[in-house]
């Protein structure tokens, strides 16, 4: 089939208000090729920029994950100079897809290019369904052509020599660190910053929990903060006291397990206490509270469900009788309607980029076609310290919400303090704000992380 072309790279002026001063910018919606080994065209990434004139700006790189996500979740909700409302308590579906200035955006201290990868947003395979899952849908030949887009969007833009970043949210946060590794010793182009928000980093971590106390040890706190919120006591005082325990006492009871009958009990007491669940499933479980069980009995006499992605955005459940949950997360399938429709329309309408094409915020089909593989279950632990032991000069700040079960913040906690120092231990930093996987639809936790990424910015 032959598919009809893309627009050609489409440009609007625009401004927003930062801070009582005004910023001019300018928003591009453009293409890159993607080529086969051969040289032959095999696919096209769609990217949205956003530059502000002026010598010496740094440029950053950013992904969403998936796989199967467009990059609309950090243009429109964390770091672009627009944003629209989703992923909240109170919002809806149908709510108007109203874009408004953001006031968290990077884009006073950064120039921002959002990439979405082919099969999300307009990006589209040229090749047979076989040949694109070899192409695009594995996590080596992911890094390989997106790391090109990279390279090439910044030969295209004459970008070579101004300061380079990169963010990636989720899976995203599985390919930035092995992206970044890949530029700085196969494409030569080295990045002076990296963010991971709410990353998927460390997948084996969370495996062999019959054994192992550290699946458990990377839910519990993000279970407890959830609680914690709920109850307004949420601070990073209570999180840090959250944190010792879980990385002494509840680990010490759960790798002694019947052997100490006395610390198990105390454990399970404990959790019960600062998670503030029903004693008699916290005993059944004894203490390992599974996310899925969480989620379904956190609220069940409500007979509502909680989200994955934040324990304290919650739907109905339409079937509270099922033994298992039956209907997708409360969360994820609610954003899909008002980033798809804001985006479309800024694309189309604002910048006057006209495509009749389908644009996919977050294709299941993708994520379906992805091949899931060894290479993907030793997740980027080894792509980031290579990348950190190269340059002393690069920094990284791992940012996620204390409330999220989908990668939970413990993951990376007990993944950091592994690394060695290399130098300046603050290097690679863990920081962690109120909220769920997209803690910066909250506005005073995304105006922290806007903080902490400018002081990282500023050390450049």
């Amino acid at each position: 089939m032959t598919l009809p072309p893309l627009p050609p790279d489409a440009h609007v002026d625009q401004s927003i208000t930062l801070n009582g001063k005004v910023l001019h910018y300018t928003a591009t919606v453009g293409t890159l090729p993607v080529r086969d080994e051969k040289g032959a065209l095999a696919g096209e990434v769609v990217y949205t920029a956003y530059t502000v004139e002026g010598k010496n700006r740094p440029v950053t790189f950013a992904f969403n994950g998936g796989p199967g996500a467009s990059s609309v979740y950090l243009n429109l909700g964390a770091i672009g100079p627009k944003r629209v409302a989703f992923g909240d308590q109170n919002d809806s579906p149908s709510d108007p897809a109203t874009l408004t200035d953001n006031p968290g955006t990077w884009l006073d201290f950064t120039d921002l290019v959002f990439i979405d990868p082919i099969g999300t947003g307009f990006s589209r395979s040229l090749v047979p369904e076989a040949e694109a899952k070899k192409l695009f849908y594995t996590p080596t030949s992911d890094v390989e052509y997106l790391s090109r887009v990279v390279y090439d969007w910044l030969v295209k833009n004459d970008r070579l020599e101004d300061r380079k970043y990169i963010i990636g949210e989720s899976y995203g946060g599985f390919r930035c660190p092995r992206m970044t590794s890949y530029l700085q010793t196969q494409l030569g182009v080295a990045m002076n910053g990296v963010v991971l928000v709410s990353p998927y980093l460390n997948p084996a971590i969370n495996s062999q929990g019959d054994i192992s106390p550290l699946p458990w040890m990377m839910t519990l706190p993000s279970i407890a903060a959830a609680h914690l919120e709920r109850e307004d006591k949420l601070t990073p005082d209570a999180m840090a006291a959250i944190i010792h325990y879980t990385e002494t006492d509840y680990a010490s009871a759960l790798m002694q397990g019947r052997s100490d009958p006395t610390a198990e009990q105390a454990m399970i007491q404990h959790v019960t206490e600062i998670t503030g669940l029903d004693p008699v499933f916290v005993k059944r479980s004894g203490g390992r509270l599974e996310t899925q069980a969480y989620l379904r009995e956190v609220y069940r006499a409500e007979g509502k469900l909680a989200s994955r992605y934040d324990p304290n955005v919650i739907a109905w459940d339409p079937f509270p009788f099922a033994p298992n949950q039956r209907n997708d997360d409360p969360l994820l399938n609610s954003i899909i309607a008002p980033t798809t429709t804001a985006m479309v329309d800024f694309v189309t309408h604002t910048v006057g980029w006209k495509t009749m094409a389908r644009y996919n915020a977050l294709s299941y089909a993708v994520n379906a076609a992805w091949a899931s593989n060894d290479d993907l279950r030793s997740g980027s632990t080894q792509q980031l310290r290579d990348a950190v032991a190269t340059d002393p000069k690069m920094w990284v700040l791992i940012a996620h919400g204390w409330g999220d079960l989908s990668c939970p913040f413990m993951g990376s906690i007990l993944t950091v303090n592994q690394m060695p120092a290399m130098g300046d231990p603050t290097r690679v930093q863990v920081h962690e704000y109120p909220g769920g996987h997209m803690f910066y639809t909250r506005k005073e936790s995304q105006q922290a992380l806007r903080k902490d990424v400018i002081q990282m910015f500023d050390r450049h």
